[in-house]
């Protein structure tokens, strides 16, 4: 497994790119914008894009959805709490930076704990509510890797102060992710990687 990380949009999200080294087969986590790079990455290295995965509903995840679909006419992933934002351009925020606001129709919802089989890996859905109803998480763990969205960052958590956000985020974390094991790899929606077992440690939030 290959993992590519791109800063995309005015919130500085993560866009992550997964893809099987052996295969070319890759996933799409969070495309909340598009680059010039993303598409140039992909092309260069003849990646076969096989799904997109989003860990919520707010703009600076789902912008870059059409774009990236332009590699390939595949599932969206969502859990069902987060179709609302995603169907939504006030809910989701992005009619505060976009006129006409931006929305996506036609995802596909997934409820907690389903297993995702694309690209030749296996993820499961966890459902971590907190920055919005439907936050989740995409856990590999074959590989002991965790795609926390906007749950946990290292050493912080998401806002709670947005469309579905609540205190719901708290047990979230240490109930669905803190018992995983602590060398467990986290890729959160912003900012640099960390572990569970540094989070469990550390984080002054939690």
């Amino acid at each position: 497994m290959k993992i590519k990380s791109f800063v995309v949009g005015i919130a500085g999200a993560n866009l992550y790119l997964i893809t099987n080294e052996k295969t070319k087969e890759t996933i799409a986590i969070d495309p909340g914008g598009n680059l010039k790079k993303i598409d140039d990455y992909i092309e260069e290295n003849g990646l076969i894009l096989k799904a997109i995965l989003l860990t919520h509903g707010h703009f600076d995840h789902i912008m870059g959805i059409e774009e990236m679909k332009k590699h390939g006419e595949v599932p969206v992933y969502i859990a069902e709490p987060d179709l609302e934002l995603l169907e939504d351009g006030d809910k989701n925020l992005s009619t505060m930076f976009v006129n006409e606001g931006f929305i996506y129709q036609g995802a596909t919802s997934l409820q907690d704990g389903a297993i995702i089989k694309e690209a030749g890996f296996t993820l499961e859905l966890i459902e971590t509510p907190g920055h919005t109803e439907g936050s989740s998480c995409y856990y590999l763990k074959e590989e002991g890797v965790l795609f926390s969205g906007d749950t946990l960052f290292r050493a912080s958590v998401g806002r709670t102060d947005l469309v579905g956000g609540s205190d719901k985020i708290g047990p979230s974390i240490k109930e669905k992710l803190f018992v995983l094991p602590d060398e467990t790899v986290v890729y959160p929606g912003h900012g640099g990687a960390t572990t569970i077992g540094y989070e469990k440690k550390n984080n002054p939030y939690v």
